[in-house]
C-alpha cells in the first residue's frame, strides 16, 4: 500500500493478489457469480490493508500453558457505512475479517430539479 503527494490520505492497495482479482473483476466476460465472489474477496483483502494500522492495547489472556498479555484492538467497535449500491457487495468480505463491526446505512436522496 502507498500514498501519493497529492493525495497524502489516499491509500493504493498495490498487492498482486488485488491486482490479478482486479483484473478478472473488470473483465466483461467475467460471469455474474464471479464477479460477486472477486468483490468479496478483494473487500476482504482490502479490509486487511485498511486496519493495518489500527491502535492496539494489551489484553491479558489465559492460555492452555500460562497467562499471558497478548494484545487486542483498541477503543469502540468498528463500523461500516457502505456507500450505495457498489459498497453494499463489499460488506460481507469486511464482516468476514472484522465479525464484530456494526454496519450502519445512511439514507440520502437527489433533487432531481437541482442535480
Amino acid at each position: 500500500m502507498h500514498t501519493t503527494p497529492a493525495f497524502p490520505t489516499l491509500h493504493v492497495v498495490t498487492h498482486p493478489l488485488v491486482q490479478h482479482k482486479l483484473t478478472l473483476l473488470r473483465d466483461r466476460s467475467t460471469p455474474t457469480k464471479i464477479f460477486k465472489e472477486l468483490v468479496d474477496e478483494i473487500a476482504t483483502l482490502m479490509a486487511y490493508e485498511a486496519t493495518s494500522d489500527l491502535p492496539l492495547e494489551p489484553a491479558p489472556v489465559d492460555t492452555p500453558l500460562e497467562a499471558t498479555v497478548g494484545r487486542r484492538v483498541m477503543g469502540k467497535k468498528l463500523t461500516l457505512v457502505p456507500i450505495l449500491r457498489a459498497g453494499l457487495g463489499m460488506v460481507e468480505g469486511i464482516c468476514r475479517l472484522v465479525p464484530s463491526a456494526r454496519v450502519g446505512h445512511i439514507g440520502l436522496y437527489r433533487d432531481h430539479d437541482t442535480l
